[in-house]
């Protein structure tokens, strides 16, 4: 079945494509693709936006397998065939190295580690960026996570310049909603893979998107107030940045002098 999406999200793709600047002639772009609805969406959409775009972009997939038992490896790359996208398996033991990890949050260390393969197989087979399925569901739920849990004032990037590995990482579906993602996939014939990680679900991430969802049915602009927060020149009202030791001794001395020489002004009158 051919794959077509509502105009609205259509002109929100290209929106996000035009307004941070994401493709230009000549790209090629490796799509992460992890078997899930977010992911399949994105290689969809890109799919589309090759075909309609007005210069030439390459479009491929990859799939980390992270090394459960259950990959949906097979799913995925039926999932690829069925879409006319070329796939690259990339077979890595992560699950192990960051559920055994001491310190770091395992899905912190998960992520950390899919990235590093994910751009090292872009620089191997000659893709110039990397897109990921972050959609403005994700982009919300990652503002608020930064301010709970880091005191950052901080989200996903809708293009980002790698310079240590020359590669740039785009996020097309930054516009679109996670429910409106979940509408079009209906029109497929496509199953999202079932995720092996035992913390799926029961992650911060998961927590705080929660929160956001159960704010946003007591009061429906709960989720458009945090997005529109995320610009860069909406109404902010912040504490100065903390001050040094050095420089609070200096301004202890400004203030305090400034008291003392009122006092001495006091007494000569």
């Amino acid at each position: 079945m051919e794959f077509r999406l509502p105009r609205p999200l259509i002109k929100r793709l290209w929106r996000a494509v035009v307004e941070f600047e994401l493709l230009e002639d000549g790209d090629r772009v490796l799509v992460g693709v992890s078997g899930g609805k977010d992911s399949a969406f994105l290689l969809q959409a890109m799919q589309l936006l090759a075909q309609t775009a007005p210069f030439s972009i390459e479009v491929a997939a990859v799939h980390v397998d992270l090394g459960f038992d259950a990959s949906g490896s097979t799913q995925i790359a039926d999932f690829c065939e069925q879409v006319g996208a070329k796939l690259f398996v990339e077979h890595t033991q992560i699950a192990q190295l960051a559920m055994n990890h001491r310190t770091q949050n395992p899905c912190a260390q998960c992520a950390f580690f899919r990235r590093g393969v994910l751009n090292r197989l872009a620089n191997r087979e000659g893709y110039n960026k990397v897109a990921y399925g972050h959609h403005l569901d994700d982009v919300v739920t990652t503002f608020l996570m930064g301010q709970l849990y880091s005191g950052h004032l901080r989200t996903f990037l809708p293009k980002t310049q790698l310079d240590r590995c020359g590669l740039t990482v785009i996020r097309p579906l930054v516009y679109i909603r996670e429910h409106e993602i979940v509408t079009a996939l209906k029109q497929l014939d496509f199953v999202p893979v079932v995720s092996p990680c035992p913390l799926d679900g029961n992650s911060k991430r998961a927590e705080t998107a929660r929160l956001i969802n159960q704010l946003t049915r007591e009061n429906k602009y709960v989720f458009t107030n945090i997005a529109a927060a995320l610009r860069q020149g909406s109404h902010v009202e912040l504490w100065p940045s903390r001050l040094t030791k050095q420089e609070m001794r200096s301004q202890h001395q400004k203030v305090m002098g400034a008291v003392h020489n009122a006092e001495l002004a006091d007494q000569e009158e």
